[in-house]
């Protein structure tokens, strides 16, 4: 199964791409796409599309997963990343590919085993699973990989607690 990992914002997006084989994971890329500093917000997610969509037709993952924005006491900001995250869910659903949402909370559980992660220890968990020689050097790429690698976590769950209802 190849999974594309989206960490969503309106002036960085991190992605990451991994394949997986019954418990092998296997890294495949990871990278950031920039926008347009200062241009309008309808310029930024129409590049942010068009970008997603090229990469999701590339890499062809068979499932998309996307970070959820995290709402603290910055509504603006969140709406924001809300429309980033809506992009990334576009770009996958146009393309017939099954999208899924993770909290931020939801991906360090999954990452880390533990839901109150720092982000470097879950940066080094992800060196770690993926047997990288070094953490990414964008955060939001690793970041995006978090999230491939929770959904992942989250198959192997729900297959698990489907083995056990039979």
């Amino acid at each position: 199964m190849r999974i594309l990992g989206i960490d969503p914002g309106t002036a960085v997006v991190g992605y990451g791409v991994i394949d997986t084989d019954r418990d092998e994971m296997t890294f495949i890329c990871c990278d950031s796409l920039t926008s347009p500093r200062r241009s309008p917000i309808g310029e930024r997610l129409s590049y942010l599309y068009t970008k997603l969509s090229q990469i999701i037709s590339y890499y062809r993952p068979e499932a998309v997963a996307v970070e959820q924005p995290f709402v603290a006491k910055n509504a603006r900001s969140a709406l924001a990343l809300g429309k980033a995250q809506a992009v990334a869910i576009l770009a996958a659903a146009n393309q017939g590919i099954p999208v899924y949402e993770y909290t931020p909370a939801q991906i360090k559980q999954r990452v880390a085993g533990y839901g109150a992660s720092s982000k470097e220890q879950i940066q080094e968990m992800v060196r770690l699973q993926l047997d990288l020689p070094e953490v990414p050097q964008s955060n939001d790429a690793a970041d995006a990989l978090a999230v491939a690698i929770c959904h992942l976590s989250e198959v192997h769950l729900q297959n698990i607690l489907a083995e056990q209802e039979k």
